[in-house]
C-alpha cells in the first residue's frame, strides 16, 4: 500500500501472502508447461504440483481431493453449482421445480437462482431477521413445497454475519433438495466441513492467494452430478473445460495450507482488533451502532451505523481509509445495500453504513490511527 494508507477492506480482496508469492513464481517461468500435457515429463510434474494444490483446498474444507473442481473464482463455481445441479435434475425428469435462497446472498447466487425462472424454475428467496440470519422455521416451510436445491451462504460478504448451517442442513437433508454454500468469505477464516453440504463454492483471494481462481466442491457419495456451463476439452472430470493456470493454483493451495496451521491465531488476532477498533469508534462516534449480530459474525468484520454521517461522506473526507459501502461487486452502484435493506434498515440508515475488516498485515497502529481519522471524519472535520 502507498505510504499512508490504511487497507481496511480485506472482505473485498486480500494481498498475496508473500508466501504464496515464493510457492507461486517458478510455475510461470522455470516450470511452465501444460499440467494437461501428461506426455511429458514437464507436464507430469506441473500435474503433480496442481493436484498437491488440489488437496490442500480440500484439506481445509474437509473434503477429498477428487470432490474439488476448479473454477475461475467463487462467482463461477457459484454458477456452476446452482445452474449445473439444476439442469441436471430437470434433464432427469424432476417434477421439482422450487429453488430457495437468502436476501442477502452475493449477487451471483441470487442472480444464478433468479436465472432459472427462464427454464421453468421457482426461485424463493427467503428474509432474514434484524440479525441477518436466516430462521429455521422461514426455510422449514418453504422446504415444504418439494425443492431442487438450497443455497446459503456460509459467512455474509458485507456484514459478515454467520448462518447457523449446522441446524439448517438437516432441514434441506431431510426434505429431499440438495444444499449448497457459498463459503466465499468462511473459507481461511473459521473451521469448516463441508459433510453436510453438496455442493461449495470457494475463492482463493479471500484468503491471501490470488485473483482468479477458486473451486467448486462436488459432494462424491451419494454423487452430485452437474450440467456444465460450457463446452470443451473435459477437463476437470468434465465439469469444467479448460486449461488449468497452474501457478494460480499452486498459490492457492499454499494459501490454503497456510490458513489450515494459522487460522486460529490470525482468528484470535484480527478479533482483537476488530473489538479495538469498534471500542475507539464507539468512545468517538456518539449513536454509533453495529448492523448484525455480533455474537455470530467473522471475527474481521465490523459493519457500523453512523448516527449523522453519510458513509460516502464519510470516506470523501478519509481518502487515507481503504473501507467500502458494502459489495465490492456492487459498489459503483448509488442505491442502498440489499444487504442492510433485506435486514430491515431503511435507506436512509443503509447510506449512514461503512464495511470495515482487518486483516492478516492489520496493525494495532493502524487500528488507532484508523478510529481517529473515522472519527473526524464522521463529525465532518477532514
Amino acid at each position: 500500500m502507498p505510504d499512508g494508507e490504511i487497507y481496511l477492506d480485506y472482505q473485498a480482496t486480500t494481498p498475496c501472502d508473500p508466501r504464496v508469492m515464493e510457492e507461486m513464481l517458478p510455475w510461470f517461468t522455470l516450470q511452465f508447461a501444460n499440467p494437461h500435457s501428461a506426455d511429458h515429463a514437464a507436464g507430469r510434474r506441473v500435474q503433480a504440483a496442481v493436484e498437491i494444490a488440489r488437496a490442500r483446498v480440500a484439506a481445509l474444507l474437509g473434503a477429498e481431493a477428487r470432490e474439488i473442481v476448479f473454477t475461475s473464482g467463487a462467482t463461477e463455481a457459484n454458477n456452476l453449482a446452482i445452474k449445473g445441479a439444476v439442469r441436471h435434475l430437470l434433464s432427469m425428469g424432476t417434477t421439482r421445480r422450487r429453488v430457495i435462497t437468502v436476501a442477502t446472498e452475493h449477487k451471483c447466487v441470487l442472480e444464478s437462482v433468479r436465472d432459472l425462472a427462464a427454464e421453468g424454475c421457482e426461485p424463493v428467496i427467503l428474509p432474514v431477521g434484524a440479525d441477518g440470519r436466516l430462521d429455521p422455521d422461514t426455510l422449514h416451510r418453504a422446504l415444504e413445497v418439494p425443492t431442487l436445491l438450497v443455497s446459503i451462504m456460509a459467512a455474509n460478504n458485507e456484514t459478515g454475519v454467520i448462518h447457523d448451517l449446522p441446524a439448517l442442513a438437516p432441514l434441506v437433508r431431510r426434505a429431499g433438495a440438495l444444499l449448497h454454500s457459498d463459503l466465499a468469505q468462511a473459507a481461511g477464516k473459521i473451521a469448516l466441513d463441508v459433510g453436510g453440504l453438496d455442493l461449495a463454492s470457494v475463492s482463493a483471494h479471500k484468503m491471501y492467494g490470488p485473483k482468479g481462481v477458486g473451486a467448486l466442491f462436488v459432494r462424491r457419495r451419494p454423487r452430485v452430478r452437474l450440467t456444465p456451463l460450457f463446452s470443451g476439452g473435459g477437463q476437470e472430470r468434465g465439469l469444467r473445460s479448460g486449461t488449468l493456470p497452474a501457478p494460480l493454483l499452486i498459490g492457492f493451495g499454499a494459501a490454503c495450507h497456510i490458513a489450515m496451521q494459522e487460522m486460529t491465531a490470525d482468528g484470535a488476532r484480527m478479533r482483537m482488533l476488530r473489538d479495538r477498533l469498534l471500542h475507539l469508534l464507539q468512545a468517538g462516534c456518539p449513536g454509533l451502532a453495529v448492523n448484525g449480530s455480533m455474537e455470530h459474525r467473522l471475527a474481521s468484520n465490523l459493519n457500523l451505523r453512523f448516527a449523522n454521517a453519510i458513509a460516502l461522506d464519510i470516506m470523501a473526507r478519509a481518502p487515507e481509509l481503504c473501507v467500502s459501502t458494502g459489495s465490492a461487486c456492487s459498489s459503483a452502484q448509488l442505491v442502498p445495500s440489499y444487504v442492510l435493506t433485506a435486514m430491515g434498515l431503511d435507506a436512509a440508515q443503509a447510506a449512514r453504513s461503512l464495511r470495515l475488516a482487518v486483516g492478516r498485515y492489520t496493525s494495532r497502529a493502524d487500528v488507532d490511527r484508523a478510529a481517529a481519522i473515522l472519527c473526524r471524519a464522521a463529525a465532518g472535520d477532514t
